[in-house]
């Protein structure tokens, strides 16, 4: 049985996650925040792509600031080349960490166990297999937008969380929280049922099942 999976993300008013430089923007007011922190807490696992983790280096760890009893999530990273550099927060040893990559990529990390899984891409069913087959039964999935897309292309996601914040970044070029090279026919386009939106100090957060 694979993972629920469940994609959460922020964007700005204008559908931006990061400004045109690709520079990590901070688009969640505290409310959010602790919410994120929350979900984090009830998932049994965490992943992001190689990019996210090269460019914004996130620890992908829970905080005690905003969960009194803390379950760290075992934490993914997707990294077809193995490239993400030694010292990145996601090695630091304080929650388990996999890293998975494509046949004949794969070396050696301090700090994690590296799993390759595909030819070519990283084969995102059969990695879900092996988080369940451990017994991982959610899937948080953080981004970035690439990565976001490689699951919904594949018609992998559950659950789709994403807090809309009063910030126009703009640019043609910015990262929106689905990039890749899209749908291009509408009968290819992926149906949500709303489930609820919450208000909050400077945005709204608006929660979607995939039908």
């Amino acid at each position: 049985m694979r993972p629920r999976v469940i994609v959460n993300c922020a964007m700005s008013a204008d559908g931006k996650i990061a400004s045109r430089l690709r520079r990590q923007v901070r688009i969640s007011d505290e409310a959010d925040m602790a919410r994120v922190h929350r979900l984090r807490n009830k998932c049994d696992a965490i992943l992001v792509g190689a990019d996210t983790v090269v460019s914004d280096d996130p620890s992908l760890l829970v905080k005690g600031k905003y969960v009194d009893e803390i379950k760290q999530p075992l934490r993914i990273v997707l990294d077809a080349k193995c490239k993400i550099p030694k010292g990145s927060k996601v090695l630091d040893g304080r929650a388990q960490t996999l890293v998975f990559v494509t046949e004949g990529s794969g070396k050696p990390l301090e700090g994690a166990e590296v799993i390759p899984c595909g030819k070519g891409t990283i084969d995102l069913a059969a990695m879900l297999g092996i988080l369940g087959e451990r017994g991982a039964r959610s899937l948080l999935v953080e981004g970035g937008g690439r990565t976001i897309w490689t699951f919904v292309k594949a018609g992998l996601v559950d659950e789709f969380k994403v807090f809309i914040g009063s910030r126009i970044i703009g640019g043609e070029t910015a990262p929106t929280p689905v990039d890749g090279e899209g749908f291009a026919d509408e009968a290819e386009f992926r149906s949500l049922k709303l489930m609820r939106s919450t208000h909050s100090e400077s945005g709204i957060l608006l929660e979607f099942e995939v039908e």
